[in-house]
This record gives C-alpha cells, structure tokens and sequence, in this order.
C-alpha cells in the first residue's frame, strides 16, 4: 500500500509542473497566456457545460478524464501551438516518451489506463475522443474573439487555416459548435482584413 501511494503522490508532485508551461494562447483579458493545466481545467469546464453539444454515444465523464490528462505530456515536450509550424512527427515522438515516462510514474494499472486514455484522445477516433477534441479545439478561438484576435496576429492566421486546423475537429466532434462559432470567425476576419 505504501508503494502505491509513494507512486501516485510522486506522479502527482511531477504533474504540478503542468503549471509552468506557457501556451500560446492568451486569457480572455489578454493580460498574459495561460499556463497547460490552466487550459485543462479550463476545457473541462467547456465540455461540462456544452456536454448537451455531444452525441449521445458519449460518456462526458471519459472526456473530462481525456481533458485532464491530454496535456501532462507538455511537462516535457512542451506546448506546441496549433498555428505554429512545428515538425509534427518529432513532437508525437517527444510526447509519446513523455507519456511513457510520466504515465510510468505510476502503479501499472494506472500508469495503463491514464496512458490508454490518453492515446485514445490522440487518435481522435471514438465518439468520446472526438468530442474531447472538439471541445479543445474550440476554446482558444472563442477566447481569442473576446480579447482582439489574441495571437492570431502573430501566427498570420487566416479564416482558412481556422476551418482547417479548428473547424475540422470541431465539425467531426460537436458540429453544433462550429455552427455558432463559423459566422462569429467570418465576422471578426472581414473587420480586421477590412472586406466588412
């Protein structure tokens, strides 16, 4: 029993650094960008509250476990911003090991289960996954849209790139999200390009 818990509470210990990694995307006030597990509680919260946006095929306290647990990999392989232009083969390869490593901290059946969960979010490929994704994809936008745009400026982000890289997930996960998010995107795009 001591081992076990000597386990879980050094995984835990390990997981506050989650706290530390800065992401790309700013808070809804823009005062400064949200840290990893800042943005995990925050998605859970959205996929608690839009959980009436899911299909019924979906178990929305296995997305709040996905949620939870999609971004610890970040503690060592850092975050990788959906607009950047990152070698996206050596990034899985970062996370996969951190996934190893980090999941590995724990007893086996919950090092098991956490890194399981956890590739079933990358995948993105049962209803619960696509939804986890969808509900991840759709929160820097909505909060980009109340502070000016946050870092799309930076990123040279075009209404293209957001149907493409946010949308697609989003439409496969909770379509009607992206229903209510497209007009708002097309709105904000044509004022700040000036074709409004």
């Amino acid at each position: 029993m001591t081992a076990r818990l000597d386990a879980q509470i050094g995984f835990l210990k390990e997981a506050d650094k989650l706290k530390s990694v800065l992401r790309a995307s700013r808070l809804v006030s823009g005062a400064r960008r949200e840290n990893s597990a800042e943005h995990s509680w925050h998605i859970m919260l959205h996929a608690l509250v839009l959980a009436d946006q899911a299909g019924p095929e979906v178990q929305v306290d296995r997305v709040l476990r996905m949620l939870l647990l999609h971004d610890i990999v970040e503690i060592d392989a850092g975050d990788a911003p959906i607009h950047g232009n990152p070698d996206h083969e050596e990034m899985a390869r970062k996370e996969a090991a951190a996934a190893r490593r980090l999941f590995g901290l724990l007893p086996g059946d919950q090092a098991e289960s956490f890194r399981t969960l956890w590739e079933e979010f990358e995948a993105a490929q049962t209803p619960d996954a696509k939804f986890a994704k969808a509900i991840d994809r759709f929160q820097v936008p909505v909060i980009n849209l109340e502070n000016g745009g946050g870092t799309w400026d930076e990123y040279e982000v075009t209404l293209d790139q957001l149907d493409t890289r946010v949308g697609v997930p989003i439409r496969r996960g909770a379509p009607g999200l992206w229903d209510w998010l497209l007009p708002k995107l097309t709105a904000f795009f044509a004022r700040r390009d000036g074709t409004a």
